[in-house]
C-alpha cells in the first residue's frame, strides 16, 4: 500500500517542479532577448553617430590684430555641424538662406566658440562679437587671403533660389575680440576635433606687418602661440624633443644596445656623444634642405634604423672592440638623425620667428630623454647582472631579445619600402644641387669625426684601451 501511494506521489512532485524549471527557461530567455535588444540598439546608435560625424573636416580660419581689435574669420563645413536644425525646403534639404541667419549665428556660438579660444597673453579673450556670418558653395575659393575672405564674408547672402544641399554648404563667420594691442603675442587652443573624425585645422596668422604665418594640425594641439617668444618656442620644443625620446621605442632599443655591454659612466661618454653629435648634423642638415624628396626615403630610413638596432644587438652577442664603439654609433646616429626630422619638419611651424632657438631646444630635449632612459636602465642592469645573471650570459639574452624584435621591425619595413618605386634620379640642375648638398654634409661628417677621434684619443684613451674586450662568444 505504501508503495502505491509512493508511485501516486512521484508524478505530484514531478509537477511542482516543472514550473521552476520552466521558470528558470524562460527567465534565460527573457535575458538574452534583453542582451540581443541592448547590443540592436548599441549597434544602430552607434550607425545613427557615424552618419551625423563626418571622417574628414577641413577647417579654415584667419587671425589678424589690428589696433585694439582681434578679427577671426572662420569656414568650417556644414556637414560638420550636423546636430543644428537649418531651415530647408524639399525633399533634398536645401538650404533656405533668407532664414538661416539665427541657426548659423547659434551654430557659430554653441559648435565653433564653444570650441576654440583665444588668448593675449595668458588672458582668455572671453568678450567676443559675431559680425557676421555667411553661407558659402562648396567651390568657393575666397579663404586664399584675409582680404579675399573677409570680402566674401560681408558680400550679400545668397538667394532662396540657388539650390544647395545644407550638408554641402560652407558656414563663414566673422568675429572680433576686443584686445589691448596689436603688439601683444596671441595664442589658441583649439579643440575642434570634436567636428568629425578627422579634423584638420589651417590657421594663417597675420603679422601686423602683413606678413602670414600659416599652422597646421589635425586633432587638438593643445595651446599653440601665434607669434612665439624665444621662451615659449624653446619650451615647447623641449618637451617635443623628450616625449619623443620616450614614445620612439626604436630609438630606446637602440640606446639599451649601447648601454647593455657596459655601464660605466666614463666608457659610455664617447659613445653617447658620438650619437648625439651625429643625429645632430642630420637633423640640421634636413631642416636646411638636405633631404631628398623622394617618397621612399622615409621607409628608406626607417629600415636603416631597424637595422641599426640589429646590427648593434649582434655585436653585442658575439663581441666587439670598445675603442671601436663610437665610431659604428656614430654612423648610426647619422641614420637616427633623419629619423628625428621627420618630426621636427612638420612641427617647425610653431617656431615662430626662432627656428634655431627650436632646432637647439628640441635637441636639448632629445638629450634630456636619453638621460633619463639612461638614469633608469643602468642601475636596473647592474642589478641584474649582479644578483640575478652572469654578466656575459645577460648581455647575451637581452641583445638577443632585442634583436628579435628590431628583426621583425626591419622585415615589415622592408616590405613596406619594396612597395615604392625607387628609380634612378633624372640628371639634371636639381640632381647636381642636391649631389653637392650631399658632398658637402659628407664633408662634415668626416671633419667631425676627425675631431672627435683626437678629443677622445686625448681624454679617454686610458679608459677605452683599458677597457675589457668584449670578444667573448
Amino acid at each position: 500500500m505504501d508503495n502505491e501511494n509512493y508511485k501516486k506521489d512521484k508524478p505530484v512532485i514531478l509537477t511542482a517542479v516543472a514550473p521552476i524549471e520552466q521558470l528558470r527557461r524562460s527567465s534565460l530567455a527573457l535575458w538574452c532577448f534583453l542582451l540581443v535588444l541592448l547590443l540592436t540598439v548599441f549597434w544602430s546608435s552607434k550607425a545613427a553617430f557615424a552618419d551625423d560625424v563626418p571622417l574628414s573636416v577641413s577647417v579654415q580660419t584667419f587671425v589678424k590684430p589690428e589696433g585694439n581689435q582681434l578679427s577671426v574669420l572662420l569656414r568650417v563645413p556644414m556637414d560638420a555641424l550636423g546636430e543644428i536644425d537649418f531651415p530647408k525646403r524639399g525633399v533634398p534639404g536645401s538650404l533656405i538662406f533668407s532664414e538661416a541667419d539665427p541657426t548659423l549665428f547659434t551654430a557659430v556660438d554653441t559648435y565653433i566658440l564653444g570650441n576654440i579660444h583665444f588668448f593675449e597673453g595668458d588672458r582668455l579673450l572671453e568678450q567676443y562679437e559675431v559680425r557676421n556670418v555667411r553661407v558659402s558653395l562648396p567651390g568657393d575659393r575666397s579663404f586664399g587671403s584675409f582680404e579675399e575672405a573677409l570680402a566674401n564674408i560681408q558680400s550679400p547672402k545668397l538667394d532662396d533660389s540657388v539650390n544647395l544641399y545644407w550638408r554641402q554648404g560652407l558656414l563663414d563667420a566673422l568675429i572680433t575680440f576686443p584686445i589691448d594691442s596689436a603688439e601683444s603675442r596671441f595664442a589658441v587652443d583649439s579643440r575642434l576635433a570634436i567636428l568629425g573624425v578627422k579634423t584638420n585645422t589651417v590657421i594663417r596668422y597675420v603679422l601686423p606687418s602683413g606678413a602670414e604665418r600659416p599652422f597646421s594640425f589635425v586633432g587638438n594641439p593643445g595651446l599653440v602661440s601665434l607669434d612665439p617668444s624665444w621662451f615659449q618656442a624653446s619650451w615647447r620644443f623641449i618637451v617635443m624633443g623628450f616625449e619623443h625620446i620616450l614614445d620612439g621605442t626604436d630609438h630606446i632599443l637602440f640606446l639599451l644596445c649601447l648601454v647593455i655591454p657596459f655601464r660605466n659612466i666614463r666608457a659610455l661618454f664617447p659613445v653617447i656623444t658620438a650619437f648625439t653629435v651625429a643625429h645632430s648634423i642630420t637633423l640640421i642638415s634636413s631642416l636646411f634642405g638636405v633631404v631628398p624628396s623622394a617618397l621612399w626615403f622615409p621607409p628608406l630610413i626607417e629600415t636603416l634604423i631597424a637595422v641599426s638596432i640589429v646590427y648593434m644587438a649582434f655585436e653585442n652577442i658575439i663581441g666587439f672592440r670598445q675603442e671601436n664603439r663610437w665610431m659604428v654609433t656614430f654612423g648610426f646616429g647619422l641614420i637616427h638623425g633623419f629619423g628625428f626630422s621627420f618630426l621636427l619638419t612638420e612641427s617647425m611651424q610653431f617656431a615662430g620667428g626662432h627656428l634655431l632657438t627650436a632646432l637647439l631646444s628640441f635637441n636639448v630635449g632629445v638629450e634630456f630623454g636619453q638621460m633619463l632612459v639612461l638614469c633608469i636602465v643602468v642601475p636596473l642592469l647592474v642589478l641584474l647582472f649582479r644578483y640575478f645573471v652572469a654578466e656575459r650570459m645577460g648581455v647575451i639574452i637581452l641583445s638577443a631579445l632585442v634583436a628579435h624584435s628590431a628583426w621583425h621591425w626591419m622585415a615589415e619595413r622592408w616590405t613596406t619600402l619594396m612597395a615604392y618605386d625607387i628609380s634612378f634620379p633624372v640628371i639634371n640642375r636639381a640632381f647636381y644641387v642636391s649631389l653637392t648638398q650631399w658632398g658637402i654634409l659628407l664633408i662634415i661628417a668626416i671633419v667631425v669625426l676627425w675631431l672627435m677621434q683626437n678629443l677622445f684619443g686625448r681624454f679617454f684613451a686610458p679608459t677605452l684601451a683599458s677597457a675589457p674586450k668584449n670578444t667573448q662568444v
